[in-house]
């Protein structure tokens, strides 16, 4: 492994906020940019400190980012052969340091390297001992000594964790928003390896287990922890137990969750996380909880069927089919789980249907443990792909006899509107889950009735009317169709409507410009990046993030409406507001300005005086892009981010999704007169494609309005038809 940091062409691009082929030129142009040190010559690599001299030197960064530094230390003590984030495990021993001893690293912080090294290892261990006990410290596996890198990455942490990492770097400060950062980044460099449950999903199981994790004393565990994103959404007060296969990923989570309590925290913390296989090798046998929450592993065939035949956790002897492995951790939590304790994971939505795992579905009905099954939207945790189920189940008290069954269909409907990743409208599903579950729950608990049905949305069966061949439980295949769009009078409304969009979109249509073939083809413009624009002063990014740039400090603005990236896409004014008690006041739109999902998609609007848009507050996933007018027209800004070439030349893939590195698009080199015909002409053709597409979204309710009432007899033709 290298002795000092090094970066890539491409690490170099995304430092300087450039394009690859910037460095490529800079490498021709400058004959003192620094000399390769590594890799090979397809992929050269370059040592750190040389080409952050040359950067700073050359105007092109003020400093590099603390962040980037701290990530390059790690990735020089990165074993090739060993676990890619095994370094985090001490950095998150030193964060956790900081945050809950501060005292104890200012005590020594000046110290020279040779009392530091034989210094720090013990402080780090006393540290941890204090906040896990001793047993729970000796499973962190921290290094006995610690050489001069880990030396110099301790002192870049510090940094990172500090003031100076905050406001002036544009990111929240403290040692638990630096462990965020680099677990962000180590996810981004290794999504093969990593799919952690989103914060989103995480909050969802954690509102459905709320009532009963209210009570005094409550404890939770998640068999299948990851990095603790479920745990970590659980109210503090919750004693927390967890368990993983990977040992390094176990770590990480336990310091996660330290680094996320109160540092007046008085002794070991109620955290308990372990490695190991938890079907196989369960790490806190006995133990029953209030709540089991977790996202298991999907899909695996050596979950060890033929070891576990006799498992007191199998009811009635059912052990789950060797291809059932969902079915086995299904019933692993239940039986974690105290008698009138809550069970939810998320699933792929076969386990509800697939024919070899009907005997044990059947099962978990007669007992009365399954209580709800929800189909959540596509993209709502990876896979992203594919639209996963909540299940929600109660492990039967004495006394209890409750057989009926919660089926809701949250996704929604085909059609109406494209699912994926960062495109859940999160804010009404959780509304949607949990006061759904919560009165069907109450009203179980009670005895009075439960909710009545919701064409389209949801139904309660009794457990009984499931049991067949099948046992398919599948909401969709329940829960009764909506209702059609309207009656008679209410289609001829629409159909009269979509004849004044179709003669609108027709007059747009020969306002669209005549363009002709270029004159020069072959000679594109000159062109400049939106991250030089910003350097400049021409242009200014602000973010939705706590501490992002252009974000006040203070607290939230009651009432303001939140722009959600999904909003932004479909057109729809936005419907949430923000949190009045957020810690961080909102970033405002306002005229001029550009709005621009993170996910890119050929979507970009204008904020127009006045308008939806105008004076709103800006959510996740969003960029905002801010022009001096003088020299940039906004119209043209938005047209050229539409650009299909443009959009694709700056996507960074470095996640699962790709993603709009908008400091890396290029916009064309005109002057602001020849910006501004252009960007009337950008702005007429958006104004076309807006009106095609609610055109379109009326035709299709239209149809499918006359499609149902033909069907269902509630329309008939006219006579003679």
């Amino acid at each position: 492994m290298p002795d000092r940091p090094e970066v890539t062409a491409v690490e170099i691009a995304r430092l300087a906020g450039v394009g690859r082929a910037a460095v490529s030129n800079w490498r021709r142009r400058h004959p003192d940019f620094p000399q390769p040190v590594g890799g090979t010559d397809a992929s050269p690599t370059f040592a750190l400190t040389e080409v952050e001299s040359w950067l700073q030197g050359q105007g092109k960064i003020a400093e590099l980012p603390a962040l980037e530094r701290a990530w390059r230390q790690l990735e020089t003590l990165r074993d090739p052969a060993g676990h890619p984030a095994a370094p985090l495990v001490p950095a998150g021993a030193f964060l956790l340091l900081l945050h809950r001893e501060p005292e104890a690293w200012s005590a020594f912080a000046t110290e020279p390297d040779t009392r530091l090294a034989t210094a720090l290892p013990r402080a780090l261990a006393q540290a941890a001992a204090r906040t896990f006990g001793i047993e729970g410290a000796t499973r962190l596996g921290l290094p006995s000594l610690l050489g001069s890198t880990y030396l110099d990455l301790v002192r870049l942490l510090a940094v990172l964790a500090g003031p100076a990492a905050g406001p002036a770097a544009h990111a929240p400060a403290g040692p638990a928003a630096a462990f965020e950062r680099l677990l962000t980044r180590h996810a981004e460099a290794n999504t093969r390896q990593l799919s952690p449950t989103p914060p989103e999903a995480a909050g969802l199981l954690a509102a459905v287990a709320g009532p009963v994790l209210a009570a005094p004393g409550a404890a939770a565990l998640d068999p299948a922890a990851g990095l603790g994103a479920v745990l970590l959404a659980l109210p503090p007060a919750v004693a927390r137990y967890g368990q993983d296969l990977d040992p390094v990923a176990a770590a990480l989570a336990l310091l996660r969750l330290a680094l996320h309590t109160r540092a007046a925290e008085p002794g070991p913390l109620p955290l308990d996380l372990r490695a190991g296989d938890s079907l196989r090798a369960d790490a806190h046998p006995g133990l029953a909880v209030d709540a089991v929450l977790c996202q298991p592993p999907y899909n695996e065939r050596d979950w060890g069927h033929d070891e576990l035949q006799y498992d007191s956790r199998w009811p009635a002897g059912q052990l789950p089919p060797r291809g059932e492995s969902e079915l086995a951790w299904v019933l692993h939590c239940l039986a974690h789980t105290r008698p009138g304790g809550l069970t939810a994971l998320l699933l792929p939505p076969t386990v509800a249907s697939r024919r070899a795992g009907r005997r044990v579905r059947a099962e978990l009905l007669r007992s009365g443990a399954l209580r709800a099954v929800i189909a959540l939207p596509a993209g709502a945790a990876p896979p992203y792909g594919v639209p996963l189920h909540l299940w929600v189940l109660r492990r039967p008290a004495p006394g209890d006899d409750f057989r009926q069954v919660l089926l809701l269909d949250a996704a929604p409907p085909q059609g109406a509107g494209e699912g994926g990743r960062d495109r859940v409208d999160w804010p009404e599903l959780r509304a949607t889950v949990t006061a759904t579950w919560q009165a069907f729950d109450e009203a179980a608990v009670t005895g009075r009735p439960v909710p009545a049905d919701r064409p389209g949305a949801h139904r309660v069966m009794a457990a009984i009317d499931l049991l067949d061949d099948e046992t398919d439980l599948s909401p969709a295949r329940h829960v009764p169709p909506a209702a059609p769009a309207g009656d008679a009078p209410a289609l001829a409304h629409l159909r009269g409507r979509l004849t004044e969009l179709l003669a609108g979109i027709a007059e747009q249509d020969a306002a669209l410009p005549e363009a002709g073939p270029a004159r020069q083809p072959g000679h594109p413009p000159a062109v400049v990046t939106v991250g030089e624009l910003i350097r400049s002063g021409a242009l200014e990014v602000l973010s939705s993030g706590p501490g992002a740039p252009g974000r006040p400090a203070g607290h939230g603005a009651e009432g303001v409406p939140l722009l959600t990236d999904q909003d932004l896409i479909t057109g729809n004014p936005p419907a949430a507001v923000t949190d009045p008690g957020a810690p961080d006041a909102p970033v405002l739109t306002r005229s001029g300005d550009v709005l621009v999902p993170a996910l890119g998609g050929g979507v970009a609007r204008v904020v127009l005086p006045g308008g939806p848009l105008d004076g709103v507050a800006l959510g996740r996933q969003l960029h905002l892009l801010r022009p001096d007018p003088a020299l940039i027209d906004a119209e043209f800004l938005a047209g050229q981010l539409r650009s299909t070439a443009l959009t694709r030349r700056a996507a960074s893939h470095a996640s699962t999704t790709a993603r709009l590195d908008i400091r890396r698009v290029e916009l064309p080199r005109l002057p602001p007169e020849r910006q501004r015909v252009l960007g009337a002409a950008f702005a007429r053709i958006a104004a076309f494609d807006t009106a095609l597409h609610r055109a379109a979204a009326l035709g299709r309710t239209l149809a499918q309005g006359l499609t149902d009432g033909l069907a269902d007899g509630t329309l008939e033709l006219p006579a003679g038809e």
